[in-house]
This record gives C-alpha cells, structure tokens and sequence, in this order.
C-alpha cells in the first residue's frame, strides 16, 4: 500500500529557516523506513502507515520547543490507486479493520490512553476523506464519535474537527483516525492543520 504525506513547517519567526532545518533531524530515526524528498513548498516522507503521525509529531514537536508560533500543514493520504507501489510501503498491520466499528473505537480509544505526553501543548483542525464505493458515512460518523471520546476533543467546526492537548495525545489521535476508519486497502486521506504557541491563546 502507496503511504505519505506533504508537509509544510511555518515558524512564524526570522530565525525560520534555522527552525526548520534543525526539526528535520526529527526525522533522523525514521529514515530507513522513509523516502524522504524536500522541494521549495513541501517535504514528503513515504513509508509505513503507522509511523507517518509519530514522525509528524516529532518534527513538529521539536519545531514548538523553540516557543516560536509554529504551524505545519499536511496532507496525508494511503491507498491512492494513481501512485505506484513501492517496496517502503506496507498494508496497516495487525487486522483492525476485521473488527467491528465499535471495537475498533475502543482500540483506537485504548491507543489514545496510552500515548506518551510530550509537554507540548498544541491545537489541530483536520478533515478524513475515505474515499470510494461503499458505508464510507458510517466509517465518519464512527470517527468522530472515537474523537469525541478522545480526551483531546476541542470542537466541532465546519468541515472539520478540531483538537486540543498534549502534542503525544493528539498526534496518537490523528493517527488511529487515519488508520482505523476507512477501508484498509481503500484510498483514504486527511488534511491537517496544526498549531503551537499561537499569539492568539495570549
């Protein structure tokens, strides 16, 4: 199964380009499981579906610690049938998606719980699009009952949803959203928007 993501890192500062280059080392653990190619808009990391959102994160969290408003900006997608296979890119493990919707709720939920906290606080606004033929409604609907049962929840907004938390906590959110509704050979993608040390909060 095709995985990635592109992403964009916005430090609201002079000082950006150092920001951005010093969180890159983020993904230092996870290069030999990622194609990983940087243009003048956008980095895309390819690889396993389940280490897009803790690569994400880490980037992102390392970006936030320098206290500069940060905003990162993706899009994130699997299955898609217009992009090659590639030998980095695996089926979603473990068979989840055999599971019923409620329990993979609880799963997704039981995940969450378990999330390691970072000490970084950030909000996040994010749509999921599984794509293609079939229930794919009651796959949103299960999502977002899983999102308001999160313990990150913040709102619902028009045509998305936005959480609030701990940067471990929200990232582990997004990432059982990604992996968990949707079909699991199917084209699913999310866009994401999120934010660190906004001078609104102020």
């Amino acid at each position: 199964m095709f995985s990635g993501a592109q992403i964009s890192l916005y430090p609201m500062c002079d000082d950006f380009v150092g920001v951005i280059l010093g969180a890159l080392s983020a993904f230092d653990p996870y290069r030999a499981n990622f194609r990983i190619e940087t243009d003048d808009i956008s980095t895309l990391i390819v690889g396993p579906p389940e280490q897009l959102f803790p690569a994400m994160r880490d980037l992102f969290a390392l970006a936030a610690a320098s206290g500069v408003h940060c905003v990162l900006s993706a899009t994130v997608s699997r299955g898609c049938p217009g992009e090659p296979d590639d030998p980095i890119c695996t089926p979603i493990s473990g068979g989840s998606h055999e599971l019923p919707l409620a329990a993979r709720i609880g799963a997704a939920r039981a995940h969450v719980d378990a999330a390691e906290k970072l000490g970084q606080e950030v909000a996040a606004q994010f749509s999921l699009y599984p794509l293609g033929e079939g229930h794919h409604m009651d796959e949103i609907y299960g999502c977002i009952d899983f999102l308001k049962t999160s313990g990150v929840f913040d709102k619902s907004k028009n045509f998305c949803t936005k959480l609030r938390g701990d940067a471990g906590p929200v990232f582990a959110t997004l990432s059982e959203a990604f992996l968990r509704f949707g079909a699991p050979q199917g084209h699913v993608a999310l866009d994401l928007t999120v934010s660190a040390n906004s001078p609104s909060l102020r």
